[in-house]
């Protein structure tokens, strides 16, 4: 069956998303407003939560129109099939939001999407009441200028849940930003990354589940593996071909290194759990002592921002490193997230070769990518 499917994505990471669906294979339709739609089918939603990286979530787009009263979403939403979708057992709940829409109000709209839905099964299925004992179906409505999305969430949980960052430290990064933040870099197999400030090792993990090509999904569940839509045995069969897709071989060379000693602890132990504990590095240190130790290496990392984890005289400490770093090692490349917008004075005196706007959470951030020179 042609579906339509939607990958959402946090802002600034839509073009990493839209590469990792058509590296799928699949043709994409269009690319906004944190929204990337592609053409596929029931398979292509087992392949995309087994394997996207970087997207937050995989949802099925049941419709889309335009609504300026409860009466024309309503009617619009009970148009759709929704028993293609919902057996009349299934569980469904709707959540969604609304910006610079005439229905604002988000418990409104989600009443009146719940009704819809209700009506149109009650009308196919010809019972007045549904007992929702089957599997999960969650519906999200998104409100843009007017314009409706209905969609049907097949991750459930963010596909950032990998399942193995268990034991954490104070504010970490997400594992989609992480593995963008790889993605957008030079690196690849064979040459050293090296992640100085790395936390409970997100950075590094997902640079290892790159290199060694593992699924990021293969460890974890999906509330779609219980739809009707797609036959069980497409997710055995995609597991299976995940698992012989695995790189054993891959020459994985990262080093990672915390100055707390309970982030080194937690980074191994989550390293572990994601099946990469023998490819990374990882060493309690300052970000000061760190030596370059060949040509062409790598720095990617989130670094203390002052306002949350780390004071400004730490901060000042990692930029002087850095600055003083680079000016000997002319071939390192340094990718950094940060909202600090004056770094690029302090570490090399020019604006980098390239820069993202991106949201790391809520807090506004800039990825900033200095290039080495080749040698």
């Amino acid at each position: 069956m042609k579906l339509k499917l939607v990958a959402t994505a946090s802002f600034g990471l839509e073009a990493v998303v839209k590469r990792e669906i058509q590296a799928l294979g699949y043709e994409i339709i269009s690319t906004e407003n944190g929204h990337i739609k592609f053409w596929g089918d029931e398979r292509a939603i087992v392949r995309g939560n087994l394997w996207l990286r970087s997207a937050d979530r995989l949802m099925l787009l049941m419709g889309e129109f335009d609504a300026t009263t409860f009466e024309e979403l309503f009617q619009q939403t009970k148009g759709i099939s929704w028993e293609e979708l919902i057996p009349i057992d299934g569980k469904f709940t709707v959540i969604g939001s609304s910006a610079k829409s005439t229905l604002h109000s988000v418990p409104a709209c989600q009443s009146i999407v719940k009704k819809a839905i209700v009506e149109r099964m009650k009308d196919f299925y010809g019972v007045e009441f549904f007992r929702e004992t089957g599997a999960e179906y969650r519906v999200k409505f998104s409100f843009l200028k007017d314009h409706v999305l209905l969609m049907a969430d097949t991750s459930g949980e963010g596909l950032h849940k990998r399942g193995y960052r268990t034991s954490d430290v104070t504010a970490p990064i997400k594992e989609t930003m992480a593995a963008a933040m790889v993605s957008l870099s030079f690196w690849r197999e064979g040459r050293l990354l090296v992640d100085p400030c790395c936390g409970s090792g997100t950075i590094p993990i997902e640079a290892a589940l790159i290199c060694k090509n593992i699924a990021p999904g293969l460890y974890r569940s999906f509330p779609s593996e219980d739809w009707e839509l797609i036959d069980k045995s497409q997710w055995k069969e995609e597991r299976v071909k995940a698992r012989k897709a695995i790189k054993h071989d891959a020459e994985v060379k990262i080093y990672a290194a915390d100055i707390d000693s309970r982030a080194v602890t937690a980074a191994r132990e989550n390293a572990g759990r994601a099946g990469v504990p023998d490819c990374i590095d990882f060493n309690k240190g300052n970000i000061t002592e760190l030596q370059a130790g060949e040509k062409g290496g790598i720095i990617i990392t989130n670094p203390p921002y002052g306002a949350r984890i780390g004071d400004q005289k730490q901060i000042k400490e990692i930029y002087n490193f850095l600055k003083n770093f680079y000016a000997e090692n002319p071939t390192w490349s340094l990718f950094m997230i940060t909202p600090d917008k004056t770094v690029e004075n302090k570490i090399f005196g020019r604006k980098a070769d390239r820069r993202r706007k991106l949201f790391n959470g809520r807090m506004e951030v800039c990825y900033y990518q200095f290039h080495g020179k080749k040698f």
